[in-house]
This record gives C-alpha cells, sequence and structure tokens, in this order.
C-alpha cells in the first residue's frame, strides 16, 4: 500500500483499493460496541442541541449512520432524524432500533432524490466516512445538496498530521481512500460552496479533527 500525494491540493490517497460494494456489502463494524465512542456521540449531540437549538420543525441527518449509536441521542430528545447507511445488516439494526435510515451510498445524485423527497438537513453529519469514499468530489457535492441553506455541517476525520508524525502506518488499509489535512478539506469544501467556520482537535482514532461547516458566506475567521 503506497500513499500517494497530490501536489495541487495534497490530498494523499492509495492507488490499490477494494470497491465500497465490496468493503461493505456486509459490514463488520457496529459502533454501538464502543462505549467510549457511545460517550463521544452523547457528548457531541448534547452540545448540538443546546447549541443549535434542535427541536420538533429541525432534522438531523447522518451520512454513515451505521446502526443509529448517535441518532438516537437525537430521538430521545424529540428530535426528527434520518440515517444514510449503505451496509445493509448494519442499517437493519439501525431500523430495528427506531431510527429512520436510508439504504444507499451518498453522492450527488442520491442527494438529489432525498431532496426531492424533502430532506434537508439542519444539521448534517459525518463522522469518520470522509476518508472511506472513493470519489470525495461527488460525495461532498452529496452533502452541500442535503444541507439546509442556514445548516450546519460537522465533519470528523484522522488527521493526517497525526499519522505523519507518529507513523501510524496501521491506519492506512484498503477501506481508507484518502488521509486529510485541514487545507485540503477547506479546499474540497470550497469547490462545493461550503465553508469551513470553525476546527476541533480530538484525541479519537489517534488524533482527528472535527471540522464545522455551513454553505459558502463571506470570508471569516476559522475558530
Amino acid at each position: 500500500l503506497h500513499p500517494f500525494v497530490c501536489d495541487r491540493c495534497w490530498l494523499m490517497q492509495i492507488e490499490e483499493t477494494a470497491s465500497p460494494g465490496e468493503i461493505f456489502s456486509h459490514y463488520a463494524y457496529f459502533s454501538s460496541y464502543s462505549d467510549s465512542w457511545l460517550e463521544h456521540a452523547r457528548r457531541y449531540a448534547a452540545r448540538m442541541i443546546e447549541e443549535l437549538g434542535l427541536g420538533p420543525r429541525t432534522q438531523v441527518v447522518e451520512v454513515a449512520s451505521n446502526d443509529g449509536y448517535l441518532l438516537k441521542n437525537f430521538v430521545e430528545a424529540g428530535i426528527p432524524v434520518r440515517g444514510i447507511e449503505p451496509a445493509r445488516n448494519v442499517a437493519r439494526a439501525a431500523i430495528e432500533a427506531g431510527i429512520p435510515t436510508e439504504t444507499t451510498f451518498l453522492g450527488r445524485a442520491t442527494a438529489e432524490l432525498l431532496r426531492a423527497q424533502g430532506m434537508s438537513a439542519t444539521l448534517l453529519i459525518g463522522n469518520n466516512v470522509l476518508a472511506h469514499v472513493p470519489d470525495v468530489n461527488d460525495f461532498v457535492a452529496g452533502l452541500s445538496i442535503l444541507l439546509a441553506p442556514e445548516g450546519t455541517l460537522t465533519m470528523e476525520f484522522p488527521h493526517v498530521l497525526r499519522l505523519l508524525e507518529e507513523s501510524q502506518f496501521d491506519t492506512i488499509y484498503h477501506e481508507h481512500f484518502s488521509y486529510l489535512s485541514l487545507l485540503t478539506v477547506r479546499s474540497l469544501f470550497a469547490s462545493h460552496g461550503l465553508t469551513v467556520t470553525r476546527v476541533e482537535v480530538l484525541p479519537t482514532h489517534g488524533g482527528s479533527l472535527r471540522v464545522f461547516a455551513r454553505h459558502a458566506a463571506p470570508e471569516q475567521p476559522v475558530d
């Protein structure tokens, strides 16, 4: 597995990949297996509900929602949710737990279909999914379509700086198509009309970033 780096946007990717259909046809990982990750999700949900004033007239959408581990926190607060999860076995567990879930991969075409059906996210979430999609431009285009005009997008992803500084070579594998920096993500989002407004450093997954973004607005500083 040899990572390659783009000399224009500095996106790092591997050349040898497996297809998403092969990886996610029957996915073995269920987020609810990890108590520490469940607590991470609970704290995040409580914070977002308070900061954004989420309630019954808003909608929370999570991409790669797995077994509903995160969205259940919003459901318990009476907030409408929708998950998007391509792995059928995992999505089935979420649906059985009462989390409405679309079993599909997200891209521009899928997002346009879901938007036509009324999906418009006040809060749009993607945790540890950006590195897993082979066509990041099609995926981020889908995010932009699903995000409500005044909505907030948050994405968490392992930080490539931690990988390089700490020689985290074991995080390079076929399920990860991309290895991401803030520079790359800002450029990627901007090309689809999204502006990064805040960045947080997280200890999860060997060191991650959480970025907050909105539809493009006049330039503002990043916290």
